[in-house]
């Protein structure tokens, strides 16, 4: 009972540490194999004799391009969306800074706020009076 158990946290830590691994940035041994392998599956495609270069090529590109560029996108994902959130927090932290900026400048007369858009002066709001 005390193997199976010694076993089991054994496999347990090495799940975990194999985890760990491949959560490392840079992590590329899985798709250059599998290039490797479909480039090999090309070279088998044109070298044999009923095989052709344009049909090697395309097995290249079906079995070994895509999928890995599918594959490289996705791993790629949650590095972009980090990149996206820092991006968005230093735009917004430049705009409430610009905004502070814009608040903290000389004190202009109120009626200098009121008529920001080049309004003509006087009231805002028309004087309520009869039809003639």
């Amino acid at each position: 009972m005390h193997q199976i158990i010694g076993v089991l946290a054994f496999a347990s830590l090495t799940n975990f540490a194999a985890v760990q691994h491949f959560k490392r940035k840079n992590m590329y041994i899985v798709p250059i194999a599998w290039l490797y392998v479909a480039f090999m599956m090309a070279v088998a495609e044109a070298t044999s004799s009923q095989g052709t270069v344009l049909g090697a090529f395309f097995t290249f590109v079906f079995y070994g391009l895509m999928p890995i560029g599918l594959v490289l996108y996705f791993m790629g994902t949650p590095a972009r969306r980090r990149q996206r959130l820092a991006r968005e927090a230093e735009e917004a932290e430049a705009y409430l800074a610009a905004q502070a900026a814009q608040t903290a400048g000389p004190e202009r007369p109120a009626s200098e706020q009121a008529n920001a858009g080049n309004l003509p002066s006087g009231d805002l709001v028309a004087p309520v009076r009869k039809e003639p």
